[in-house]
């Protein structure tokens, strides 16, 4: 016979699931138990371990097998220019070879095309990296051949690494893509001009710099910066364009009381002056247009290292494609991995008329070009842009996202076909939100989140489940989320943020190793220590760029080889060398789909643009 004590809880249960109320509880309340405390994982026991976000560290069927497993991948990037002295000679390779082995990293990523687009390899389609600044190679010196030579009685693995499209320098002004303009990425550029009633007149694209040339007029949003000369002329603005004052050059006095306190000025010599002196009157307004130009990028050298190249130029992709048939075929590396410049050189390139023809194309339509795709606002006095999307905006990005994960996958058929053991792997920037504007999709297929360009047809550009594994650079000077809080940064510039958003945008697709920038601790070992925990934490690995940074001048950094040797004390299996391991880790997350479980809403913490890049 059932108890009475039984019968009454049945009754509360049963009352309420049948909507009644529970004796003592106001209609309409309900009281939920707080969720259990996630204790952290710590990855390396034996280091001081910081505090951690375990609740979405966590997270994926990956994160729990290599957890079991204690596989872990150890990385460690060797720069090409920064080490061409530190490895121009079997001796020299060999003492790397043994200062990372003795580490305990497990990987050495050696850059074999580095942005110069020259190689540390005899190739049949680049000319031979032999000197960099006060570096020097021998030129019959194969380093490629050496490390891989040595690595493997080492028993580490080498990883090929390869700048796609990137053919040139501007600090040196030296590549391919200097001797063949053809090859550069055209830049749709908005070029600015000032118009004083009919007349207009070309305006810098930067501001607070002096004029580089009579035919444009310099604008500055900081007087105190303005350095007129005898014969330029300055012409003062509100915020609103207004004119407030038009001095000859000598005149000019930025602490002048009278001069606005907002708003800026532009100053002409020249013909900008000629042009100031006879349009520009006190009181009136101007206006600031823009106008399209498209211009190579060598002309623009002030917005990036690389002199990057068309992707969507076929000989360029056949090039580079070449490039990798032959490392795979002539070395036995482990596989090849495809740096940063596996994207365009912004959401402003490619924008040849090549380009517009392919586009078009894609679309079924004639363009009014630029503007259906978008159109740039540069606002005074700042000189900032703003992106205005057309109609074809969003396929614009779709587009851009689709020829690189196509030529991606070209690249793994290759390599698979030449040597199926050999791997393919990409690195890029942790800050995932800005990779449209560059054209890389490196999450999963179907990563779902609150971005607002991931729709449904851009979701399929995502190339993850492509490759063997994924390294992302969260170069961050904070280790956690409460690092950088404490700090006054925001928690998305934090080397665990990061290594988060990544594994979840991976999906369990591939594995995903976060990057540290051994710089940003540079006198900081126990810092150190809690990026390694942070990174191992959030991803199934870890990468250390760059070997050359162990050494800098007065820094200290050699010091944090015994961090490394500490914290790699226990030997581990790199995940993606464990046959199989990869196909169940895909098998099981289909498996929970189908059963309807499902992984918690991705948490964005943004990131600063251009981390890692």
């Amino acid at each position: 016979m059932r108890s009475v004590a039984f019968c009454a809880l049945l009754s509360v249960v049963c009352g309420a699931a049948w909507g009644q109320q529970i004796p003592g509880q106001p209609p309409g309340e309900i009281q939920i138990p707080p969720p259990t405390e996630v204790a952290p994982w710590i990855p390396f026991p034996h280091l001081p371990a910081p505090k951690l976000d375990e609740a979405n560290n966590g997270i994926g069927v990956a994160q729990s097998l290599t957890r079991s497993r204690k596989a872990q991948a150890r990385i460690i990037w060797v720069d090409a220019t920064a080490n061409l002295t530190r490895m121009n000679s079997a001796e020299k390779v060999a003492a790397i070879i043994d200062r990372v082995k003795r580490s305990g990293f497990n990987i050495i990523v050696l850059d074999v095309k580095p942005i110069v687009g020259f190689t540390i390899y005899p190739s049949k389609f680049a000319p031979k990296l032999t000197e960099w600044l006060d570096r020097s190679m021998p030129a019959d010196f194969d380093a490629l051949g050496e490390f891989v030579k040595q690595a493997k009685a080492a028993g580490l693995q080498v990883f090929a690494s390869m700048n796609v499209f990137s053919e040139g320098h501007r600090n040196l002004k030296k590549g391919l893509g200097y001797d063949n303009p053809a090859w550069q990425t055209t830049l749709y550029e908005p070029q600015a001009a000032l118009r004083a009633g009919a007349a207009t007149f070309n305006v810098m694209d930067r501001p607070n710099i002096a004029p580089r040339t009579e035919s444009e007029l310099a604008v500055y949003s900081d007087l105190t910066t303005l350095r007129p000369t005898a014969g330029s002329v300055v012409a003062v603005l509100t915020t609103d364009a207004r004119v407030a004052a038009v001095l000859q050059g000598e005149q000019f006095a930025p602490l002048d009381p009278t001069l606005p306190k907002d708003g800026g000025a532009v100053l002409g010599i020249g013909q900008g002056a000629d042009f100031l002196r006879s349009n520009v009157r006190v009181g009136e307004a101007l206006a600031f247009e823009t106008t399209p130009a498209f211009v190579p990028i060598s002309q623009r050298p002030e917005q990036q290292v690389p002199l990057m190249v068309n992707p969507h130029n076929p000989e360029l992709q056949r090039r580079i494609l070449n490039m990798v048939e032959e490392v795979v075929r002539n070395y036995a590396v482990d596989g090849v991995i495809f740096d940063d410049r596996l994207r365009y050189a912004g959401i402003n390139a490619d924008f040849s008329y090549e380009t517009r023809k392919l586009f078009e194309q894609y679309v079924g339509k004639e363009l009014r070009w630029p503007e259906d795709v978008f159109k740039f606002e540069v606002n005074f006095p700042l000189l900032t842009r703003r992106v205005v999307p057309g109609p074809y905006f969003d396929a614009w990005l779709l587009w851009r996202s689709m020829t690189l994960r196509n030529w991606l996958a070209r690249s793994v058929s290759l390599v698979k076909g030449i040597r199926p053991s050999a791997q393919v792997a990409v690195y890029a920037g942790s800050w995932y939100g800005e990779y449209p504007t560059f054209g890389s999709n490196w999450a999963a297929d179907d990563f779902t989140a609150g971005f607002h360009f991931l729709t449904p047809s851009y979701q399929k550009t995502g190339f993850a489940g492509l490759l063997d594994w994924l390294t992302t650079g969260a170069y961050y000077p904070s280790p956690t989320i409460a690092d950088a809080i404490a700090a006054g940064r925001i928690p998305g510039a934090s080397i665990e943020a990061a290594g988060q958003l990544s594994n979840r945008a991976v999906n369990d697709q591939t594995w995903i190793y976060c990057g540290i920038m051994i710089s940003d601790y540079s006198g900081r070992p126990e810092a150190l220590k809690a990026a390694l925990q942070a990174a191992a934490a959030t991803t199934q690995g870890i990468m250390v760029f760059d070997y050359s940074h162990f050494d800098l001048p007065r820094t200290g950094n050699e010091q944090f080889w015994e961090v490394f040797e500490q914290a790699f004390k226990d030997p581990a299996i790199p995940p993606h060398s464990i046959p199989g391991l990869l196909a169940q880790v895909r098998k099981e997350k289909t498996r929970r789909r189908a059963a309807g479980l499902k992984d918690p809403p991705v948490i964005i913490h943004p990131g600063i643009p251009g981390t890692g890049f």
